[in-house]
């Protein structure tokens, strides 16, 4: 058997993330190959991972990546057990990798990869808790804002066309982010939302006991309020609420928009 010095479990530990004890006995069992005792040790973190899947993820991080040419975006999210392990620097780096590798992705809904698994199971086995990636999307657009809130558990991305300056483009962002839009516009609002605050709203007017021509026109300023609350053009601006989302934007077009919230 080659000899385990101290200096190739120190290595070992270093590359893999695992304890001193763990190393040397992987270097035991492997007679002292380390690249056997390497892949001993990530049978290891996987049956583990597989122990502690079962385990709530409640935190996480949320992190965005942009192409090389610019011409797009990607965000995503990776949700933990616990803030602590949110706030973990082995943690945080992972995401990191893993919105750059979505970056490389086509546009739309980012499905997690092989590496994008591996990235993350790498830091599972360094930190121990049960985490996952959670969802990812990638927008290309002619001008693309990107925001993160400082804690890290928050972010927007958002593709416009059209002259719109980055002030703006970064106000928009922000909007979202405080603002939680469930569309571009009125009409995209979800249907099934409109039709059960619909029915909602006809109740409370029928008990006004008003007549029905009457009854029909509370119902509508009721729906076009809410459809007005929820839809991005149509909300009032964070920063100026005499002003609507659409007057900042001016004459440029909001082609999409995605917010995160880690666990929402």
């Amino acid at each position: 058997m080659a000899e385990i010095t101290a200096a190739i479990v120190k290595a070992l530990r270093e590359e893999t993330g695992q304890g001193m004890m763990e190393c040397k006995k992987a270097l035991q069992e492997s007679n002292g190959d380390v690249e056997a005792a390497r892949d001993i040790l990530r049978k290891k973190g996987l049956a583990t991972a597989e122990k502690k899947a079962a385990r709530v993820t409640k935190e996480g991080r949320v992190a965005i990546a942009a192409t090389a040419d610019k011409s797009g975006a990607a965000m995503v999210e990776i949700q933990c057990e616990t803030d602590f392990c949110a706030r973990n620097e082995v943690f945080q780096e992972m995401v990191q990798v893993v919105a750059r590798l979505a970056a490389d992705a086509p546009a739309g809904t980012i499905e997690p990869t092989p590496a994008i698994k591996d990235a993350v199971q790498d830091a599972l086995s360094k930190i121990g808790e049960n985490m996952s990636f959670a969802r990812g999307v990638k927008v290309v657009a002619p001008r693309i804002g990107a925001y993160i809130h400082h804690n890290g558990k928050v972010g927007v991305l958002v593709g416009v066309e059209g002259e719109i300056s980055d002030e703006v483009l970064s106000d928009l962002c922000m909007h979202i982010a405080f603002a939680d839009p469930m569309g571009i516009t009125m009409q995209d609002v979800p249907a099934d939302l409109v039709e059960k605050e619909r029915a909602f709203a006809r109740e409370q007017a029928a008990e006004s006991g008003k007549p029905a021509d009457i009854v029909e026109k509370m119902v509508t300023g009721k729906i076009n309020k809410f459809l007005a609350e929820r839809a991005l053009l149509e909300q009032p601006f964070v920063r100026d609420d005499k002003k609507k989302v659409k007057d900042i934007v001016g004459k440029a077009k909001v082609l999409t928009f995605a917010r995160y919230s880690v666990g929402a």
